[in-house]
């Protein structure tokens, strides 16, 4: 469906925000951002371990999703370079397409080769990675042109729902199918899926954003390159910047060192592919909804900031509800208690999450910067998750939970250093902190 921009000047309604075609279009662009994300780390997971694959191994392989933590390394290509094949749809949507269709046929070369034929698996699955990493930078791109700050909530939220419903297909409906079909036919089904969000690629419309030419390479090279890091210094100034920036790195640890281990957890604790997938893909998922929704309405009423520090916590502390699985395998209460409270905490992570990087991104170097800061986000988690089956090994799953935990302790510290500067921001503005 078409997507109009919605006005600069015009600040809708909560409820008009959501009617709008913008809004709608957000959520199927996040359904195809959701999709190859688990089909890449945690659902491969499972497919690797039961072709005999070492735990170690499968959590290596797994990283590959390790991708959207680099991302930034290329967005730069997307602020400035059209793709010759693509240029009669514009940037935005000339990269959105071309990332789409590299996701499709990633899929299909890992349902061909299958982990039988791993090297060429591995490099089908990095393909998907790199893909989705790079459909992610010009969706957030897309996102942040054809709104303005004020209307990006309901961008978020729409965004959000999709997202999830990607993740729901990838994760349950993939889980539950595995107990009946072939795994490499799951993974051609998820690449028909995305032909939907093609079909939007190809139905919405460019921003109409200006964008003037460099008058030579050297000045592109600056402008693409190297303006976008040095701004971010230029505005926050060097200690403030270097300690928010450390924050970023460190803020989602706990949650994110969780992926690449959990399907082998939930197989060693007796559960069965299809437990696993209705409760933790499948009604995990609509908790995790509501989780995002309780952290929107939290971020408009008390702020980016302070929605942020109580969800950290608050998503640290529910990984030790998987220690309470240690004692009660295969019993599915228990099961259903702890992943309430962990996707309770992750959806309510996600907005103050997005409205926290979105204020530090200056409109100007918009697809880098949201880039750099989102990768930071995900890569200690990532390297964490590299090294995941090596620290199970060593210290048991107890252990590595409870470092998991602990993992929130540097953060809220760094939260407390930086209140002064952030902890003032209020959820009534639009404007952009140190312009």
């Amino acid at each position: 469906m078409p997507t109009e921009a919605v006005p600069a000047k015009r600040k809708p309604s909560v409820w008009r925000s959501f009617t709008e075609p913008a809004a709608w279009t957000m959520c199927l662009l996040g359904f195809s951002s959701g999709l190859p994300f688990l089909l890449v780390s945690v659902t491969l997971s499972l497919w690797l371990k039961e072709n005999g694959i070492a735990l170690k191994s499968v959590t290596m392989i797994a990283s590959a999703g390790m991708s959207y933590a680099l991302k930034f390394l290329w967005a730069p290509l997307l602020d400035h370079w059209r793709l010759p094949l693509f240029t009669r749809l514009g940037l935005r949507r000339g990269w959105l397409l071309f990332a789409q269709l590299g996701v499709l046929c990633g899929l299909l070369l890992m349902a061909s080769f299958t982990p039988h034929r791993l090297q060429p698996f591995v490099l089908a699955t990095l393909l998907v990675a790199f893909m989705g990493a790079t459909q992610d930078i010009a969706i957030d791109a897309y996102r942040i042109e054809i709104a303005p700050p004020s209307a990006q909530g309901a961008l978020v939220a729409t965004y959000s729902l999709g997202y999830r419903l990607g993740l729901l297909l990838a994760g349950a409906v993939a889980l539950i199918l595995a107990d009946h079909i072939a795994w490499s036919w799951i993974y051609v089904a998820m690449a028909a899926a995305m032909v939907v969000p093609i079909v939007t690629t190809f139905m919405m419309r460019e921003p109409a954003v200006a964008r003037p030419r460099p008058p030579s390479w050297r000045m592109a090279m600056r402008e693409s390159v190297i303006d976008p890091f040095a701004d971010f210094f230029r505005r926050y100034s060097w200690p403030i910047a270097g300690l928010t920036l450390l924050f970023i790195l460190l803020f989602k640890l706990p949650e994110q060192s969780i992926g690449t281990i959990f399907n082998p957890f939930m197989r060693d604790m007796g559960f069965s592919k299809t437990e696993i997938g209705a409760v933790t893909k499948i009604y995990g998922v609509w908790i995790g909804i509501a989780g995002a929704f309780v952290g929107g309405a939290a971020v408009a009423r008390w702020g980016a900031w302070r929605t942020l520090g109580v969800a950290i916590v608050l998503g640290a502390c529910s990984n030790l509800l998987y220690l309470t699985l240690l004692g009660n395998q295969g019993n599915l209460a228990i099961l259903t208690l702890a992943i309430s409270g962990q996707n309770f905490a992750e959806g309510l992570l996600g907005p103050p999450t997005v409205a926290f990087l979105s204020l530090l991104v200056n409109r100007q170097h918009t697809a880098t910067q949201y880039a750099l800061l989102s990768s930071l986000v995900n890569l200690p988690g990532k390297v964490l998750g590299f090294f995941a089956g090596g620290l199970v090994a060593i210290m048991g799953y107890g252990g590595y939970f409870a470092i998991t935990v602990i993992s929130m302790l540097p953060a809220m510290l760094l939260f407390a250093v930086l209140w002064p500067r952030f902890g003032r921001d209020r959820p009534d503005t639009d404007a952009t902190p140190a312009e």
